[in-house]
């Protein structure tokens, strides 16, 4: 190999890039080789290429492939000072922007969000979601918040893109005044209306919020038992069925419960049902205690009750007494 073909092979002759998964940004390795002119520039779809001179924005290519002059560089041929038809190597930064729609990214709050409950008064809640996104704007987006990196990836700018979605939809469910409970039944209106008041903070660095989901609207552990214990309370209808579910759950757990075997079981059933009765005997205003017995009726005294005289012969005379007899037959004694 002579010389002239060593320097040759230094010179760049074909400019690309195949865009890696998740990366948005990606400064092409010239290093210390120079460009040739008349080198090949291939932009592939939902790419875009820059031309960057000594910090810069010189020209910017689209999709396709074009072969570098000073016809398609006018920017960088006006930086440079060159002259027509100027055919040396040369020197620039190359940068591709990857256009594609990235899917799939987390937003989610780091901490509880405070907000005011029409029924549960002022609570903390938790949302999360995903969202999408992609460079609208190259030269803003390059200029805005890419600097001189070598790469930039979405992972470098996620962090800064969720905050500002967190404030965007805390401020949004602020002024909806949305119950906390019916927040389910509105999420694709939320998401929706989020993704249109979101977009101007996008825009002003070069992206386009694509859509934006909400999955989700926790809300703390306390408040949520609350309402499962409500919801319970609705499903019984009234406090005596409400007891009589208690009492069922209860035997339920009881049976549930290994430990206590048998007995455990027998102490949770006699104890729900104890407490049932109670709970049912206070609804209803019955006393606990059992009604006394009824008292014998009270004999009226023009109608004495006949007594039997429990004897069958005459103390006098022995002869046999009729049944209930008060005198006897043969000698009138009385029995």
């Amino acid at each position: 190999m002579g010389l002239f073909d060593f320097i040759k092979g230094q010179f760049i002759e074909v400019i690309e890039w195949l865009d890696d998964k998740g990366v948005l940004v990606h400064r092409f390795p010239a290093y210390d080789n120079a460009i040739k002119m008349g080198a090949k520039l291939i932009v592939r779809e939902s790419q875009a290429a820059i031309f960057v001179n000594e910090g810069q924005i010189a020209d910017v290519f689209g999709p396709g492939t074009h072969t570098l002059s000073t016809q398609n560089l006018p920017v960088l041929t006006a930086l440079k000072s060159w002259k027509y038809a100027f055919n040396s190597p040369f020197k620039s930064d190359v940068y591709f922007l990857n256009l594609a729609t990235f899917t799939d990214l987390k937003w989610g709050t780091t901490n509880p969000v405070i907000m005011r409950d029409p029924e549960f008064g002022i609570i903390r809640i938790r949302g999360f979601g995903n969202y999408s996104i992609k460079i609208n704007d190259p030269t803003l987006f390059l200029t805005e918040i890419f600097g001189t990196k070598q790469e930039f990836t979405t992972s470098s700018i996620t962090g800064f893109l969720k905050s500002i979605i967190v404030s965007g939809i805390s401020d949004l469910l602020g002024e909806s005044k949305i119950p906390v409970a019916d927040l389910a039944s509105s999420y694709n209106e939320l998401s929706q209306l989020a993704t249109t008041r979101l977009q101007q903070h996008f825009t002003a660095i070069g992206l386009a919020l694509t859509s934006l989901t909400i999955e989700n609207v926790s809300l703390p552990e306390e408040v949520e038992k609350m309402i499962d214990r409500k919801s319970s309370m609705n499903i019984a209808g009234n406090l005596d069925n409400y007891m009589k579910y208690q009492t069922a759950e209860a035997i339920r757990e009881a049976a549930n419960n290994d430990s206590g075997g048998v007995a455990g079981a027998g102490a949770g059933l006699g104890a729900g049902m104890a407490m049932g009765q109670m709970m049912s005997q206070m609804i209803n205003n019955r006393p606990a205690e059992s009604q006394p017995n009824p008292t014998p009726p009270v004999q009226s005294d023009s109608h004495p009750q006949q007594q039997p005289s429990g004897k069958k012969f005459c103390s006098e005379c022995g002869s046999k007494l009729s049944e209930n007899a008060k005198f006897c037959s043969d000698c009138g004694s009385k029995t």
